[in-house]
């Protein structure tokens, strides 16, 4: 009883020497945020898999050198003509053409034969599908020209190339009939202004479509109309039987001054003429060829 007795004292003495813990606070739950979603990556096509796109046409050059065929492109003409009237300075054609192969076609370029014709037509490369049609215009430059002249320009497309053929041929000026009180009214008039052909009515026939000609050409224009006339006026000098001795030097002072007192003007522009330095020492230079002197010159010193 006694051993018993102390053994439950033992057991209670070691329970009251045990520490007991302090109570700890419940630590508040927080929901932890759901992933994001992983991103939708698209799969590639697998190698070779074919993509649909809209289709572009792309020229071949290849064949750009080529004569082109007759039916690729229709032409209203290859070759056309114009009869124009001397004093012209510029002529016009226009051709028009179709696409009548079941493609496109693209015109790459066009180019003129010389550098006084000049081409007008859409930036190029010029595309052109199936049945469209088009028109290339061009501008020839005649200023200062006679005669016929034939030109061309090389329309270049990716099926091969087509000239473009151009004939022009210029016709003198109408003669301008005078009548007797025309010619009298007109000598009148320069008896008191020698320059007074270079203006008014006179200008029409005297001042005319002078620019860019020189030498024969300007002969043609400026002096045949008095000196060569089938009337010409008796104060008028004929330039083949002159009775004084001539010379380059003779030639232009007379172009460039002209005579005070007589019907001759000047011809310079410094002095209201329409003729520049230059296009003055062309004709005398060409005075001077077709009008040799006739009369010899003075011993040097006389």
């Amino acid at each position: 009883m006694a051993g018993g007795l102390a053994g439950l004292l033992l057991v209670a003495a070691c329970a009251h020497k045990q520490p007991v813990k302090p109570a700890t606070a419940a630590l508040p739950v927080v929901a932890k945020p759901a992933p994001a979603p992983a991103p939708v990556i698209a799969a590639a096509p697998p190698t070779g898999a074919a993509v649909a796109t809209t289709p572009s046409y792309v020229p071949d050059y290849n064949h750009a050198g080529d004569p082109l065929p007759d039916n690729v492109l229709a032409w209203d003409a290859l070759l056309k003509n114009q009869d124009v009237t001397n004093g012209l300075d510029v002529v016009k054609f226009s051709f028009s053409f179709t696409n009548i192969t079941t493609g496109p076609v693209t015109v790459i370029s066009v180019h003129p034969s010389c550098g006084c014709t000049t081409a007008e037509l859409p930036p190029t490369p010029w595309l052109l599908p199936a049945g469209t049609s088009g028109e290339i215009k061009l501008n020839v430059n005649i200023q200062g020209k006679i005669g016929t002249l034939f030109k061309y320009v090389t329309v270049t497309t990716d099926k091969g190339t087509k000239n473009l053929n151009l004939r022009i041929n210029i016709l003198p000026e109408p003669v301008v009939k005078m009548t007797d009180p025309d010619i009298e009214n007109g000598i009148a008039v320069s008896k008191v202004d020698r320059q007074a052909v270079f203006k008014g009515d006179c200008a029409s026939c005297h001042n005319k479509n002078l620019n860019g000609k020189y030498a024969q050409q300007l002969f043609a224009a400026a002096c045949t109309i008095c000196h060569e006339a089938e009337r010409r006026a008796t104060m008028v000098p004929d330039l083949r039987h002159l009775k004084v001795p001539t010379n380059p030097d003779f030639w232009r002072v007379w172009i460039t001054s002209g005579k005070p007192g007589s019907l001759m003007p000047a011809f310079a522009k410094a002095q209201g003429g329409p003729l520049d330095d230059i296009q003055i020492a062309s004709l005398a230079q060409y005075l001077n060829a077709i009008y040799p002197s006739t009369v010899p010159l003075p011993p040097a010193g006389k």
